[in-house]
């Protein structure tokens, strides 16, 4: 299930950047619903929210950052049960993030993002930049929102009352209000 779900977000992810990159110049916007969210073709040279732009070592942190994130998920999965499928599909939907980001900066030094979620309404705009600091969100893509949803679903997995951690071979800790067996059981 782990191979299934990680290549099939990863085919999403690069099909949709694919098709955004062939019908969208740089720059261009189609709104899908006006004044609320629009398909962009957007080019990322950076990390989340457009940081480490121009530093020259972010190729290097990039790859590190990758390197890490992919050994680290599949020693999780390795050590996963392999009753957990709602762990296993977050930590599939993690690594399909992962690689599809990467292989962006790979073959084009960027990261092709398209979604693109915002308000022309000025008073809603206005209420966003006091409460969050902006009333745009800034411009994400597949491989973004498989990460941000594959780790939410992992941490959900691992939590959910009376489950397993997941983690094969390691005992699970009884959570507050989990009846004991009783003695001679």
């Amino acid at each position: 299930m782990f191979a299934v779900v990680a290549l099939v977000t990863l085919a999403l992810d690069q099909a949709t950047k694919a098709a955004v990159r062939a019908t969208l110049a740089p720059g261009e916007r189609h709104p899908v619903i006006p004044g609320l969210f629009d398909i962009v073709h957007a080019r990322n040279p950076g990390a989340a929210f457009g940081m480490m732009v121009g530093d020259p070592l972010r190729f290097v942190v990039f790859a590190g950052v990758t390197i890490v994130g992919v050994v680290l998920v599949l020693d999780l999965v390795r050590r996963l049960d392999d009753t957990d499928r709602v762990v296993t599909s977050g930590l599939a939907l993690v690594l399909a993030g992962i690689a599809g980001n990467a292989l962006d900066r790979l073959r084009l030094q960027h990261v092709t993002d398209f979604l693109r979620f915002y308000t022309d309404d000025p008073a809603l705009a206005a209420w966003l930049v006091r409460t969050v600091g902006m009333s745009e969100w800034p411009s994400f893509n597949v491989a973004d929102s498989a990460l941000v949803v594959g780790i939410l679903l992992a941490l959900a997995g691992v939590a959910m009352p009376g489950g397993d951690d997941g983690l094969a071979g390691e005992p699970s800790t009884p959570g507050p209000g989990s009846a004991s067996p009783p003695d001679g059981a």
